[in-house]
């Protein structure tokens, strides 16, 4: 039996009391981490592959069904607003489309064709990479994706949570998270889903640095998308040039971001 879905390490959860499934669920959270953590030399590997192909005008593409699906179109959706980079340069496809985002869309991850016809209206080509997304590590929409990419020639990882799957099997660079049972038999919206998403935080958020997207520890290209933002930005720019709150306004204004901003200032 795969371990995401062996029996959990609690039972009679109907009979316990808010608390003890509070802290419950809590215990078995803590040990995602660590697991996590056993995957690093994983993660950098897939990471080191992907930055010169970035760097050669290539993109990423994440595909996955379900949780991991959404934590894939997550991902790729926050990367333009915290790193102004295009709202193509990092793309989430989820099986079923957009609307299995919100509402499960039936047997969408069961076709093993429907991923590479996803990704084709994207015309793919080999300076970019796929990852898949699969808990379980045996979503045909994912392994099918996975084996058409690795054929036209692009490079592929995947951030899985069994060991030895066939999705692991069908990429080059395999990221497999062993995070145990859920604490709710099967659901690997839980410890996987957090796995993976803390994957993924790593994967887009290193690639950036890499790319050089971010200065010190700041996000400079991010996009000014609210008052928050702004005055994040604001504080950005009098940290960095040492100088009044209204000339950094008057800055910003004029140039738009952080980098650009900054990058005025010091010429």
């Amino acid at each position: 039996m795969m371990t995401t879905e062996s029996s959990s390490n609690y039972n009679d959860l109907e009979k316990m009391s808010v608390h003890e499934i509070l802290t419950s669920i809590n215990r078995e959270d803590q040990t995602v981490p660590q697991a996590v953590e056993k995957a690093i030399p994983q993660i950098e590997a897939l990471v080191e592959q992907i930055v010169p192909r970035m760097k050669n005008g290539g993109r990423l593409f994440y595909i996955g069904a379900g949780t991991s699906g959404r934590l894939g179109v997550v991902d790729a959706s926050e990367c333009p607003p915290t790193f102004g980079v295009p709202f193509d340069l990092v793309v989430g496809i989820i099986a079923g489309g957009d609307t299995a985002i919100r509402k499960a869309v039936e047997n969408a991850e069961d076709d093993w064709s429907q991923a590479w016809v996803d990704l084709a209206a994207y015309m793919p080509n080999a300076n970019d990479t796929l990852i898949g997304i699969a808990a379980s590590g045996r979503t045909p929409y994912v392994i099918g994706g996975l084996n058409e990419a690795r054929h036209a020639g692009l490079l592929t990882g995947c951030v899985v949570c069994n060991d030895g799957s066939a999705v692991a099997k069908a990429a080059e660079y395999p990221v497999e998270i062993v995070v145990g049972p859920e604490f709710l038999t099967g659901s690997t919206r839980m410890k996987s889903g957090t796995a993976q998403k803390l994957a993924l935080n790593m994967i887009s958020t290193s690639l950036m640095i890499r790319l050089g997207k971010v200065k010190g520890n700041k996000m400079v290209d991010m996009q000014l998308t609210n008052e928050k933002l702004v005055n994040r930005a604001l504080h950005m720019i009098i940290d960095e040039l040492n100088i009044p709150a209204e000339e950094a306004q008057s800055l910003l204004d004029e140039h738009g971001s952080v980098r650009a901003a900054i990058e005025a200032a010091r010429k």
